[in-house]
């Protein structure tokens, strides 16, 4: 089959044109530059750029990444070597600026991210990094929110993830956790004995005021030790039967015709 000249024309420019169509998905975006000046943003969706090269179109996903940094191996500031994990999610939102302004922005973020963490560390100090990872999750995005968004890059989280401890520390503080968790045991101890000593101080007092009472405590002491199995029982006088025995004593005496 032979194709007349006008006809072969056409379909050549049948296909230049056609190799200009590109397709974004929902999640790109496609940066389009025209002789090497950026002139648009297309997408998602169908789209053309003019061929032969006068047009080139970067295809950028602005979806979350996640990012594990691998373990650092840095130095608190009270001199502790400690290993960290962290993770990192971000997103661009400028696809333009993350091709213009940074040559490979997921290997920027993340170089950026290792640094941040190691620097991070060092300005803290062992208890706070173990107590209080909120405060330094935030502090770690905060160190790398500027920079990334120079790039047209978003940082939603960035959080550290496990922290390892050399083996002579984590030994030291499973010794002052347990004299923590003993010095807790002591002073509820005391304090339940200085509250017991207030309540019997306060029933000594009321039985003071009321003798009867008294005896009625003693009585109920008597029948509660001779509910027990296989207990000797001592009986208590009272010590106004003991006065009144010796004083009757005394007076038998006194009236005596020996006396």
């Amino acid at each position: 089959m032979v194709f007349s000249p006008v006809t072969l024309a056409f379909l050549i420019l049948g296909v230049i044109l056609l190799s200009g169509l590109r397709v974004a998905q929902e999640y790109q975006r496609g940066v389009v530059f025209r002789l090497g000046r950026f002139t648009s943003i297309r997408g998602p969706g169908l789209f053309w750029i003019i061929p032969l090269g006068i047009e080139r179109a970067v295809i950028i996903d602005i979806r979350v990444s996640t990012v594990s940094a691998e373990q650092q191996e840095t130095i608190t500031r009270d001199s502790v070597t400690i290993k960290v994990n962290a993770v990192l999610w971000y997103r661009i939102v400028d696809a333009a600026r993350s091709v213009i302004a940074v040559r490979d922005a997921p290997g920027a973020v993340y170089q950026l991210a290792l640094t941040s963490l190691r620097n991070i560390i060092g300005q803290h100090d062992l208890d706070e990094v173990l107590q209080e990872r909120d405060k330094i999750n935030s502090l770690l995005k905060e160190g790398i929110y500027d920079s990334t968004a120079q790039w047209g890059i978003e940082v939603e989280r960035f959080e550290m993830k496990d922290v390892e401890l050399p083996e002579a520390m984590q030994q030291v503080m499973a010794m002052q956790a347990e004299a923590i968790r003993e010095k807790r045991a002591r002073i509820i101890k005391a304090e339940a004995e200085l509250e017991a000593s207030h309540k019997l101080s306060a029933a000594a007092a009321q039985m003071a005021e009321n003798p009867a009472a008294l005896e009625l405590r003693r009585m109920q002491m008597l029948s509660e030790i001779g509910s027990e199995n296989n207990s000797t029982t001592i009986l208590m006088i009272p010590s106004d039967f003991v006065t009144l025995s010796k004083s009757l004593s005394d007076y038998l005496r006194e009236k005596s015709p020996g006396g």
